[in-house]
């Protein structure tokens, strides 16, 4: 029988976020492909979980995913977490989730908390339509392209940025979308939460 390949969010800073299904499935599996198999390990033994971990990210997962789907194929279970939120929302799980599906293999989401919902519910802007466009690119000339591109929409518009790269984009922002309100939103559910309008 194949197994079942299961996509579990985890917290994107407080860690009462985390379900009851996505501990019980995390305690089921036969194995856990970890972004930051350090971080994962911290969490699981939180929560008092000990479980098989093998690394799963950008750089590996091309090269790791086929001996995953094997092992699929054999009848294991396996879950993709990463550091936080939602796996292959600008983390890696799409290429595997692809191959797994490619392969009829079963594959399951644990919903849980993401970073572009809660950034979206607290920033003040509207709600009714969004767009994730992900991380800005980190060139100067290719994030005003893609400011440009998107200044015309209507939509509320969510990016990831890196904090090194904040004033910088503040800049591009400003030249590009003028008037445009906007809010930047940092350490969702932690200690230190805050939200600029």
């Amino acid at each position: 029988m194949i197994g079942t390949l299961y996509i579990v969010a985890t917290p994107i800073g407080n860690l009462e976020d985390i379900s009851h299904r996505a501990l019980r499935i995390l305690r089921e599996v036969d194995l856990v492909a970890a972004e930051d198999t350090r971080h994962t390990r911290r969490l699981l033994e939180h929560f008092g979980i000990s479980a098989d971990l093998v690394s799963l990210h950008d750089h590996n997962e091309r090269s790791r995913t086929p001996a995953m789907i094997a092992r699929l194929q054999a009848g294991a279970s396996v879950a993709i977490v990463t550091d936080a939120g939602s796996p292959g929302i600008a983390d890696p799980g799409y290429p595997m989730v692809r191959a797994a599906v490619a392969e009829s293999i079963r594959v399951e989401t644990i919903p849980g908390a993401s970073s572009v919902i809660a950034a979206l519910q607290v920033s003040g802007l509207p709600t009714d339509a969004f767009t994730f466009i992900g991380f800005l690119p980190p060139k100067p000339g290719a994030r005003r392209r893609v400011l440009e591109e998107m200044s015309e929409r209507r939509e509320t518009i969510i990016a990831f940025e890196s904090p090194h790269r904040i004033d910088r984009c503040l800049t591009d922002l400003e030249a590009v979308w003028q008037d445009r309100p906007i809010a930047l939103v940092r350490e969702l559910t932690k200690l230190h939460e805050q939200v600029l309008r």
